[in-house]
């Protein structure tokens, strides 16, 4: 078995983590564009072509499902991508956990990148999944940026600042950019009120990570033997896994799993 992922960035790790615990025995591609990232300041057109050539750069390795874990893509670029690949690669995109975060009552906000944030695209996700519900959309100006150059005097202010404009009441956060999974705790830990209910934190990377598997019928195998490999490409160049990758949690798993070969 082997499963692709593309993002503009590192975001993709979270979902690929996420794989390789659900199935240690499929092999990976990521494929992600340094040479063009961020992709959230581009026109749409841009987006849609950039992720294109990474899709095309994952495809070329032949993978049975291709995660598009990146919610700026996956806003732009879906039906360009399922377009061109679907029927023979099937294309998993990235939502915003927004509907099982209202299901569970209380104040929700929304953390997402300034451009996220306000969209249409956030606000009918909202109005489908949400209506009724308590919700507050946070945009985190920078937060992306500085996780994935793991600068992490970029991401505490980035935190800081979001925190500061999230509700004392909040009781669940949607991380509604993939690159925010990676220092979930470092946001919880920041937004989380003495004397409140635990914050509930909702990310999209199980999700996707489950719903790949469904898509070409395959089950969680979580006790699989784990001797497979690991393709990195960047901006479409085979390359080990950066330092950056591996200064998070779940980089570092991926290359203890699977070391890049």
């Amino acid at each position: 078995m082997k499963i692709a992922l593309m993002d503009s960035g590192i975001g993709l790790l979270p979902a690929a983590a996420a794989v390789r615990r659900l199935r240690p025995d499929a092999d990976l591609v990521l494929s992600w564009d340094p040479d063009g990232m961020p992709w959230g300041p581009r026109t749409p057109d841009d987006i849609t072509r950039r992720a294109l050539d990474v899709a095309e750069a994952a495809a070329a390795h032949e993978p049975e499902v291709l995660i598009v874990a990146c919610n700026t893509a996956s806003v732009h670029s879906l039906p360009e991508l399922r377009a061109r690949f679907e029927p023979d690669l099937p294309i998993i995109g990235t939502v915003p956990a927004i509907k099982p975060a209202a299901a569970g009552g209380g104040h929700v906000a929304i953390w997402a990148t300034p451009a996220t944030t306000g969209s249409a695209y956030q606000r009918n996700l909202i109005a489908q999944f949400a209506a009724g519900a308590h919700v507050t959309e946070v945009p985190c100006p920078g937060l992306a940026d500085a996780v994935h150059h793991a600068d992490d005097a970029a991401i505490d202010a980035a935190i800081a600042s979001a925190a500061a404009r999230t509700p004392e009441d909040v009781t669940a956060l949607v991380l509604g950019c993939t690159n925010y999974e990676l220092v979930g705790e470092r946001i919880r830990a920041a937004v989380e009120r003495p004397g409140r209910p635990p914050l509930i934190l909702h990310g999209s990377a199980d999700a996707v990570a489950a719903q790949a598997l469904r898509r070409i019928g395959a089950e969680p195998a979580p006790d699989a033997v784990a001797d497979t490999t690991l393709t990195v490409l960047l901006s479409g160049r085979e390359a080990t896994l950066p330092d950056t990758a591996l200064s998070y949690a779940e980089g570092r798993f991926l290359q203890v799993v699977s070391p890049v070969r």
